[in-house]
């Protein structure tokens, strides 16, 4: 990923590590999906909620058990028959035979203070010049700011390709529409926010790459 400091890349990595060594311990469902989630990387959370939004074709926000159960195996899970049933069963709280996925995938994402939540949402916000809820490549590249970047400083990476290498980020399984909604962004940081241990760093990190 394309960070502003080498150190959030170092975070990740520990993230990572951290979350593959949890995962030998852990026993809840949710929890065992999630630190398999982030044990990917910070991009790992987008990448999932991007396989379930795209099942969704008749646009009902909800699906029964053969889709969910579709949509673990494609993203490659490691969680059993068991283990999927009750996933399911605690969503589908009024036993209707289906879930909103919504939901269900703001409960995957790791927890995020207010405050991080607030500078989520300036940032995304001051990028969505049309007020449409999508991002497109002319919008971030208004906002993002890339003159910091490591390898823009080196001279290896044009700004254009810096960004177009940070839209790529959301780009994952196989969906390459050149936009960001607001959910995959929100997802994508969330990754992220789960490598940072305090909000002061993401605070200063989202402030200097949005130029807040």
């Amino acid at each position: 990923m394309n960070r502003p400091a080498t150190a959030q890349t170092r975070n990740e990595q520990e993230m990572m590590d951290k979350s593959k060594r949890a995962l030998e311990t852990a026993t809840d469902p949710m929890e065992k999906l999630r630190l398999q989630l982030l044990s990917r990387g910070s991009t790992g959370i987008m990448g999932f909620g991007r396989i379930f939004r795209r099942m969704d074709d008749d646009k009902n926000r909800s699906l029964n058990m053969e889709e969910f159960s579709e949509g673990m195996r494609d993203s490659g899970l490691n969680l059993s028959a068991d283990e999927l049933a009750q996933l399911f069963k605690a969503f589908d709280k009024d036993n209707s035979g289906s879930i909103n996925f919504d939901e269900f995938l703001e409960n995957i994402r790791p927890p995020m203070s207010a405050a991080r939540k607030k500078v989520l949402m300036e940032a995304f916000n001051k990028m969505d010049t049309s007020g449409d809820g999508v991002l497109s490549l002319e919008d971030i590249r208004k906002t993002y700011n890339v003159d910091k970047h490591p390898k823009f400083l080196s001279g290896e990476l044009t700004k254009d390709q810096i960004l177009t290498q940070y839209l790529n980020n959301f780009e994952k399984n196989g969906t390459k529409d050149g936009k960001v909604t607001k959910d995959e962004f929100i997802d994508y940081y969330s990754g992220v926010s789960a490598s940072i241990d305090t909000d002061a760093y993401f605070d200063l990190m989202i402030r200097n790459a949005y130029k807040l």
